[in-house]
């Protein structure tokens, strides 16, 4: 017996209140863009600049105690992680520790720098600063740039090959739902506060791919069932493409945020902020797939040309089922 979270067949009606979801995206939209414009980000150190200390020791690193060692100090936003590499030695135990920019200061002065290798002194003796390098904030307002700029072109390239696989109104629904998802991300980071960096970019990113595949997926039995169904209305071709898309929709978005439900609860803080984007972006990828895209194709209207004949694959016998 198969597990079944959706019935094996389904028959709802997606578009009898569209109006009104397409309303609520629009003023979820203008709430999130609103707290980013008022309250802006909780940058991490890739955005708002700072220092990169690179540690060696004998002992094991152990993270936590090293962030415990560090708390002490109040030095603001710092972030520590161990460093893997088949090449080191048994003896040769690598940490990453990044600490943010001091206010008023580009980058940690070399006093605090010295009192974070006493700190860290009393939990590994033998430990050595290998490098440090620092970044300052007009190096990290350039990386903010070119984050968002990377998002941009992403976007518009889903644009164009969504329009050269279907047609226009295709790639407007589309890309109408990728921004949807991405400034409802951002305007969830604004109000919650987690530090946005370079991991929540590529969470973006991944956002953008998760979000389309499934609108994708969608659109192309749209299309098939508007060859099928020839004198149907395009909202019941669009209903009935759905639904009978809705069991893999449900269920890829499901395993996914089991997984993903996993990672954010036992992954450490590391990773937290990045799980986080991609739990929400999986659920408002889902959302938008059926209520914003689908909905927009539907405003719009699809140009369906019965003139020509229906291009059949095959023999005769080529659209029998064995």
């Amino acid at each position: 017996m198969r597990l079944r979270l959706v019935p094996e067949v389904t028959n709802w009606d997606f578009f009898s209140r569209s109006r009104m979801w397409l309303g609520i995206s629009a003023v979820m939209m203008v709430l999130a863009f609103g707290s980013f414009m008022v309250r802006g980000l909780n940058y991490g150190i890739d955005f708002k600049g700072g220092t990169t200390i690179r540690t060696e020791s004998a002992q094991a690193v152990d993270v936590g105690a090293y962030r415990d060692a560090l708390a002490a100090l109040q030095l603001g936003d710092t972030t520590i992680s161990e460093v893997f590499d088949p090449t080191f030695g048994p003896d040769q135990n690598v940490a990453m520790i990044r600490i943010g920019a001091q206010d008023g200061q580009e980058a940690v002065t070399s006093e605090v720098i010295d009192t974070a290798r006493g700190a860290l002194q009393s939990v590994a003796p033998d430990i050595k600063f290998v490098s440090v390098e620092s970044v300052g904030p007009k190096v990290s307002g350039e990386l903010i740039q070119t984050a968002f700029v990377a998002v941009g072109l992403a976007i518009a390239a889903v644009l164009f090959y969504i329009w050269l696989r279907f047609e226009w109104q295709f790639a407007l629904g589309a890309v109408v739902a990728l921004v949807h998802d991405v400034i409802l991300t951002i305007g969830v980071f604004s109000e919650v506060g987690i530090k946005f960096d370079l991991a929540i970019i590529a969470a973006l990113l991944t956002i953008v791919g998760y979000s389309l595949n499934d609108t994708v997926v969608v659109f192309d039995r749209v299309r098939e069932n508007l060859i099928k169904y020839k004198s149907k209305d395009l909202k019941e071709v669009l209903n009935l493409s759905i639904n009978e898309t809705l069991s893999r929709t449900f269920m890829t978005s499901f395993t996914t945020l089991l997984a993903l439900i996993a990672l954010f609860v036992l992954g450490g803080d590391v990773i937290r902020g990045f799980v986080f984007a991609m739990i929400w972006g999986v659920i408002v990828g889902t959302y938008s797939s059926i209520f914003v895209a689908s909905a927009i194709l539907l405003r719009l209207g699809v140009k369906r040309d019965w003139t020509k004949p229906v291009e059949n694959t095959g023999n005769q016998f080529g659209d029998i089922d064995a």
